[in-house]
């Protein structure tokens, strides 16, 4: 297994950009591999799952790539000032990482997930390309960041720009156009002590109204890495079992 830090020029953002990859080192199964996309939180940066979780041990023995981008704190979107994170991870990165390492490079062959504003990020581009993705999970997700315009942030409505974008972003809406049609496997979980718990209910409810297939986990926990580093076990167990790999 290897650790690598990669930095390409990304068209999308018109700059140099950065992710983390763990690469499998299997003899027994030399590719190609499934990619599992690992979205940070709005206050961490590409480093953070391999720094403070122990990410690295848990898929030690699983035919994976695990790619950890960049995602500033623009919730993984096309900002109104012109970053355009959606855009660069669509793509930008899935094309890089299907360009340059031994991928599935194909909807059975990617999964995606994340913590927090990742959580958030992960299950909107899971909606909103269901066909790039076989399988979505988030931890602590934002999920309800953007359905209410009146009641948005000023910062956050000053990223996004205009009212319809927050809509086209919003992940209750994204779920409401899949109504009836095929979605990636869904499961997502919050601690019962996360100030983000009602965001979770609220979409797991909101799944439930429409019928669309997904798992949803309340677990003792709060927002920090102690619970997300029980979690991303989990998600692992969950995407190994959409990729159909062996569990890790």
């Amino acid at each position: 297994m290897a650790i690598v830090n990669v930095h390409f020029f990304s068209q999308s953002l018109v700059k140099e950009v950065a992710f983390n990859a763990i690469l499998p080192d299997r003899q027994d199964r030399p590719g190609p591999y499934p990619v599992f996309y690992l979205l940070h939180g709005l206050s961490d940066d590409y480093t953070a799952w391999l720094r403070w979780t122990s990410l690295e041990r848990y898929v030690r023995e699983t035919p994976l790539i695990v790619v950890m981008p960049d995602g500033d704190r623009c919730f993984y979107c096309d900002t109104a000032d012109g970053r355009a994170y959606e855009k660069a991870i669509i793509h930008d990165l899935i094309g890089f990482v299907d360009r340059y390492f031994h991928t599935i490079p194909d909807r059975k062959g990617r999964v995606i997930g994340g913590l927090s504003m990742g959580g958030y990020g992960a299950v909107k581009l899971g909606l909103k390309y269901p066909h790039l993705f076989c399988s979505i999970t988030g931890f602590s997700g934002a999920y309800a960041v953007f359905r209410n315009w009146e009641t948005l942030v000023p910062e956050w409505q000053r990223l996004i720009g205009t009212k319809k974008a927050a809509r086209d972003n919003d992940c209750f809406a994204l779920a409401r156009k899949l109504k009836g049609k095929p979605t990636p496997a869904i499961r997502f979980d919050c601690g019962v002590g996360d100030f983000l718990i009602e965001h979770n209910r609220d979409f797991a409810k909101h799944l439930q109204r429409l019928g669309i297939p997904h798992e949803y986990e309340e677990s003792p926990g709060e927002h920090n890495w102690a619970y997300w580093d029980l979690r991303i076990q989990e998600a692992l167990a969950f995407h190994c079992r959409n990729l159909g790999l062996p569990p890790p």
